[in-house]
């Protein structure tokens, strides 16, 4: 099964008034997560950011609104701002790791009895 990814969106900062806007989107807090199903475990990795906005008068621009609809906005936004090859690469290979690991930490336990 392949990979699953998703943002989800934490937090965004925003200037109250700017170039006569309100709600001036600023930046975007987010995480980038993937997951993938094998035999019956699901295996996950994300990755963490902050992402800045500015905006140029003129440019079009969109009122932030508390809807579902202006998050799918926000996440396109991120998708066209950010470089998802490389965050989906990274995350693949966490992923991968932990579906096949590639070191194994060791302890002591006979001190335990």
């Amino acid at each position: 099964m392949a990979i699953t990814y998703k943002f989800e969106i934490h937090k965004i900062n925003a200037l109250v008034e700017s170039q006569g806007k309100t709600n001036l989107i600023t930046r975007v807090h987010y995480t980038y997560s993937g997951s993938k199903d094998v035999s019956g475990t699901k295996y996950s990795a994300d990755i963490g950011g902050t992402q800045s906005f500015e905006y140029t008068d003129g440019d079009d621009f969109v009122a932030y609104e508390n809807t579902e609809a202006f998050e799918r906005i926000v996440v396109g936004w991120l998708e066209t701002a950010l470089d998802l090859s490389e965050l989906q690469s990274r995350i693949t290979s966490s992923i991968n790791e932990k579906i096949t690991p590639v070191d194994n930490d060791l302890y002591f336990t006979w001190q335990d009895s």
